[in-house]
């Protein structure tokens, strides 16, 4: 079935209609404000797309350089990169830890006393001066 003439110029998806709006917009919108204020909207805009990237680029390095460390897990000495006041687990033991200011410390439970081993030489009564 053909479309006759009628449902041809009624219906708005066929191009003609698209170009004729535009061309009708721009001409408002130049009648308006006039040549000047069109050109400096498109070249502000042509310069905002030169421009954006590259301060998105900066701002990205810089919360980049504020958010990650870089430190070595406590249990088994392996070094990776974290986010700060995150919690992750340690890629080589899967230990939990938590990013505090750029150092990495151990999740412990709550009542959980965590020591840490010292070593005492050992000397035999034997061995010590007589007084």
């Amino acid at each position: 079935m053909k479309p006759d003439y009628r449902t041809i110029l009624i219906n708005p998806n066929y191009a003609n209609y698209g170009c004729l709006s535009l061309l009708l917009i721009m001409t408002v919108i130049v009648a308006i404000v006039g040549w000047d204020w069109v050109i400096n909207g498109v070249l502000i805009f042509l310069a905002f797309l030169i421009i954006a990237p590259i301060l998105g680029a900066v701002a990205f390095r810089w919360w980049l350089k504020t958010n990650v460390m870089e430190d070595s897990c406590p249990v088994c000495d392996y070094t990776f990169a974290g986010f700060n006041n995150k919690q992750c687990r340690c890629p080589s033991c899967g230990e939990t830890l938590i990013a505090n200011h750029g150092h990495f410390e151990r999740v412990t439970p709550e009542g959980t006393i965590d020591v840490n081993a010292v070593d005492v030489s050992v000397k035999k009564i034997d061995d010590l001066p007589n007084n």
